[in-house]
């Protein structure tokens, strides 16, 4: 089994379990902020700790199995410190001049369903996860960037939701500020592995001196890249876009489009001297992020970067079936396994190419994906993956339904989260996967995330 397979198997393993019928420019990345393979019970990220020199004796964060959830039952405020409904009236009747012609303020509107369950689930993962002052979560002893990559993602939607922008502005800032600290700039002459370039990026590890920084990996990169052009459209940042310009850059030095490769083109998995993959998971997000960051720029480079990518997964890994396979090795043999996440990027990417050129070859063939991914990704198979998966998923479904009128991706998201919201959790709002159940940074960010985006415009998803 490669190692891409043992991957995979791990995460897997740390998959939700539905019942099948209860659920239906590099030197700008600069400017960003101020200032062995674990346990299946731990259900971290295979790959971004393979490397780590972490101690071993540092624990998750303790999930609290049933203390009482005050802010969901007395009406307290979240980590964002937004109230979870009106405040409750304070003092008794006192004199006449309290009393009197002062006018009231009025009271913000109570939050309800998706909105409010996304808050909550937002003010658990920084309770639970979040290192107070420093910008990052918890984990060996700092989380990896993939899990951290969807917290900032998190705060994102959140920001997004109407009437929040102002609320979570200071997270946002604190999710940049912590972002930093994965950046690697100390490479440069020196390539770390087989398929890099010298150009800055972000290590799967917290950078040195903090951490022991190490091994890049492609698709993590992308996840970043997509949440810092969000992050410009949020707040017209010259570093937020600065910076998710040199990841394009980072990924479009990637490309092998060498002879001694099959099947030429593609980026990477990674840039450790042993991988010979090249993914789905990192060419269609890279697609995606070209084509945001043409829409902002309007740098045709942009564009005819997404065109080629787009074009090489459906060249080399569209199956018989229509789905998108994992990765396809050096000498030419693909991975056929098929994951929810890789059909959904390609969905989104075939979205994006055809509002960015009008061309309907690409929403004829984003409509066909969905048309094929809803006939094989069932509840079942949707629950028996990392919750990361089938957000990417519902994302860029929900995304071509904004361009299409179509409405599958909605009430499949929310059929997923209410099955969370009641089977996996906790009293303090923590959601746990796998088997055995465990809490994860990357799920919880996850479910807020889906929540968040059931609460906002498809518009704000890229």
């Amino acid at each position: 089994m490669t190692q891409r397979s043992h991957q995979r198997c791990r995460q897997r393993a740390h998959a939700i379990v539905l019942a099948p019928a209860a659920a239906l420019a590099a030197c700008a990345l600069l400017a960003l902020g101020s200032g062995a393979a674990p346990s299946q019970a731990a259900g971290a990220s295979t790959r971004a700790n393979t490397a780590s020199t972490y101690p071993r004796d540092r624990s998750r964060p303790v999930v609290p199995g049933a203390r009482a959830r005050a802010a969901a039952t007395s009406g307290g405020t979240s980590a964002g410190g937004t109230s979870s409904g009106p405040a409750a009236p304070s003092g008794s009747s006192g004199s006449s001049r309290s009393s009197a012609k002062k006018p009231k303020k009025p009271k913000k509107p109570a939050i309800h369903g998706n909105p409010l369950r996304a808050q909550l689930a937002f003010a658990a993962m920084q309770r639970y996860y979040y290192i107070a002052g420093s910008g990052l979560y918890q984990g060996e002893p700092f989380s990896a960037l993939w899990p951290f990559s969807q917290a900032l993602a998190a705060t994102v939607d959140m920001s997004n939701i109407a009437g929040m922008k102002g609320t979570y502005a200071h997270e946002l800032h604190a999710r940049l500020v912590g972002l930093n600290n994965y950046l690697d700039t100390n490479n440069s002459g020196q390539p770390e592995g087989t398929f890099t370039s010298t150009l800055a990026a972000f290590d799967a590890t917290v950078a040195p001196p903090a951490g022991p920084g190490g091994t890049k990996y492609y698709d993590d990169n992308d996840w970043v890249g997509i949440e810092l052009a969000r992050v410009y459209e949020l707040t017209h940042s010259p570093s937020a876009l600065g910076s998710a310009e040199g990841i394009m850059a980072f990924e479009m030095a990637s490309w092998q489009a060498g002879p001694e490769v099959a099947c030429p083109g593609g980026i990477p998995f990674s840039n450790a001297a042993e991988n010979t993959d090249r993914n789905t998971t990192t060419t269609a997000p890279a697609a995606e992020l070209a084509v945001q960051l043409y829409k902002i720029t309007h740098n045709s480079q942009y564009l005819q970067f997404a065109q080629m990518a787009y074009e090489w997964v459906r060249s080399c890994l569209l199956q018989p079936s229509g789905l998108y396979a994992d990765h396809i090795r050096q000498h030419g043999a693909v991975e056929p396994m098929l994951w929810s996440y890789n059909q959904g990027t390609m969905i989104g990417a075939g979205t994006l190419l055809y509002q960015a050129t009008g061309d309907s070859y690409y929403l004829f063939q984003a409509r066909q994906t969905v048309k094929a991914a809803l006939s094989y990704f069932t509840p079942a198979r949707l629950g028996s993956e990392n919750p990361f998966f089938p957000l990417v998923y519902f994302r860029n479904v929900m995304y071509l339904d904004s361009v299409t009128h179509d409405p599958p991706g909605a009430a499949l998201a929310q059929n997923y989260v209410n099955y969370a919201w009641q089977h996996l959790r906790l009293s303090d709002d923590v959601f746990v996967a796998g088997s055995p159940a465990s809490a994860e940074l990357l799920d919880q960010a996850a479910i807020v995330q889906i929540y968040a985006m059931l609460s906002s415009s498809p518009k704000t998803f890229f």
